[in-house]
């Protein structure tokens, strides 16, 4: 069975409510799952444990007038910035900077995600934002490597995720999400177990690209972002646990959603609007389910709702765009701001 024709499964089953034990785990057998705990084990002891939290990134960013965008961040370590030194290291205070920057415009920043978090925490890190933000512009999620590493099922991780952006956008949110990174390319864990991981981590992202777009938001694969880099200087984008980015590599992750938050705001210029996808780019148009095991592929990728002569849906599901933001397509701001982080949320960040 191809990814598309997976990720649809997973979607239908979370959008009637199947649970249970995830059917790859039940394939292995008992000698194959005894194969994987003895590397988990292994991995485990490899992996260090050097962080006691996250630093609070919450503030204001940028300088100008008016009202601030409302970004509020949602999901787990990564989310939360685990591994980084600074608060204004986080990807949460990177986009609000690079947003600021863009726009003359402050941003507001209400990070929520909790070390650790799966899926199913979302709802009540949503309902903890609503409490302090009536209603966020945009509305960032990272989540889905614990649901990966805690063996969660993955259609009742992608039925969490799919009501929270529905409940976002009922309320005028925009949301972005990006989607499971791809933990084979974490060194210290092993094979089988790293192949395994991967599979189901991309698996996983595909079905939350599809369950995201049907919802009226949009999703940034993130997959192996950091896979060759990490190859070649790994101390420089893994932490000191070897498993979280470091600055650097929130840096990175930051730099491949920052694009798709600007053109969710409106603000990306000439390549915000609903320009025609460039195959040689990587880009195109098709049913969400193509589109999300195409962008799995590719880190980086935007998967959007589009139409097609007016219908938003065809046989197979939600039409879909996948989109490779241009970055040499932002226009210039009309006052370039003076970017710090306010009431608490740390040092000066660079333009």
């Amino acid at each position: 069975m191809g990814r598309a024709r997976r990720a649809r499964k997973i979607v239908a089953t979370a959008a009637y409510g199947g649970g249970g034990l995830a059917a790859a785990g039940a394939a292995l057998g008992a000698a194959g799952w005894g194969v994987i705990k003895a590397e988990a084990a292994l991995a485990r002891r490899v992996i260090g444990h050097p962080f006691d939290d996250s630093p609070d990134d919450a503030g204001v960013y940028g300088a100008g007038t008016g009202t601030p965008y409302e970004l509020v961040v949602l999901g787990d370590s990564s989310a939360a910035g685990l591994g980084a030194d600074s608060p204004h290291e986080t990807v949460g205070a990177i986009v609000a900077s690079g947003v600021a920057a863009l726009t003359g415009r402050r941003v507001r920043l209400t990070n929520r995600a909790v070390v650790g978090a799966e899926s199913s925490d979302l709802e009540r890190q949503l309902a903890s934002a609503l409490e302090e933000v009536m209603r966020p512009d945009v509305v960032l999620v990272m989540v889905g490597a614990n649901d990966v590493t805690h063996r969660i099922e993955r259609s009742a991780s992608v039925r969490s995720l799919e009501q929270v952006v529905r409940r976002a956008r009922a309320l005028g949110c925009e949301v972005v999400v990006g989607t499971c990174p791809d933990l084979g390319t974490v060194m210290p864990v092993r094979q089988p177990l790293r192949a395994l991981l991967q599979h189901w981590s991309r698996d996983l992202a595909a079905a939350q690209t599809v369950a995201v777009v049907e919802a009226g938001g949009r999703t940034v694969s993130l997959g192996d972002l950091l896979g060759e880099e990490f190859l070649r200087a790994p101390h420089e984008l893994f932490s000191k646990d070897r498993f979280h980015p470091s600055a650097a590599g929130y840096a990175r992750v930051a730099a491949a959603l920052l694009p798709s938050v600007c053109a969710a705001l409106g603000v990306w210029g000439a390549d915000t609007t609903d320009r025609p996808p460039e195959p040689r780019r990587g880009e195109g148009v098709g049913p969400v389910s193509v589109a999300a095991g195409q962008a799995v592929r590719e880190a980086g990728t935007e998967v959007a709702p589009t139409q097609i002569g007016g219908q938003s849906r065809g046989p197979r599901g939600r039409w879909a765009v996948r989109l490779r933001r241009r970055p040499d397509h932002v226009p210039p701001a009309e006052d370039t701001p003076v970017l710090h982080a306010a009431d608490g949320a740390g040092e000066p960040a660079d333009a």
